[in-house]
């Protein structure tokens, strides 16, 4: 076996793990109640609508600064005003697309990013535990607001796509 399709499976990986963040994500939208976009974890903490459009902002950002190759024109502010969750999944599938080809290009180039992380690979593991992060807070703001998912449906669409194997 040669080096070279270690270090492609190796990669293939690591960019499946960041579609699954995603996918993560996008079930964690699907799942909200109706009505739950507002809900605080505390009266100055942000709200579930602006933590999902912090995460969608975040990604293009870090990508116009560090890949800017692979940057995509940001929308003035009107994606803040987005509150359909259809929308809101959209812009996070949008945004995912465009993190992952940044640190794909950036990886398969040998290229250094240009202002932050020693190493492409190291802005996914960044925006994995950020977003992960945030998942976090969404799940205590709806349990703060009595709304808290049942663990067993929501490990489901959440932890079980972690940890299935897809087709050998």
């Amino acid at each position: 076996m040669t080096a070279e399709p270690a270090y492609d499976a190796l990669l293939d990986a690591l960019l499946d793990s960041w579609d699954r963040n995603n996918t993560i994500l996008v079930n964690l939208v699907r799942a909200l109640p109706a009505g739950s976009l507002d809900l605080c974890v505390t009266a100055d903490s942000m709200s579930i609508h602006t933590m999902l459009i912090h995460m969608h902002y975040c990604r293009l950002v870090f990508v116009e600064e560090d890949v800017p190759e692979c940057a995509v024109p940001m929308r003035k502010a009107e994606w803040k005003l987005v509150r359909e969750p259809d929308a809101i999944i959209a812009l996070l599938d949008e945004s995912a697309r465009v993190l992952r080809e940044a640190v794909r290009s950036r990886i398969a180039s040998g290229r250094p990013m240009d202002r932050h992380y020693d190493h492409p690979l190291l802005m996914l593991q960044h925006f994995i535990w950020h977003e992960g992060y945030h998942h976090g807070q969404v799940k205590l703001a709806l349990k703060a607001a009595g709304m808290a998912f049942d663990d067993e449906a929501i490990g489901q669409v959440t932890w079980d796509v972690w940890m299935d194997k897809g087709p050998a």
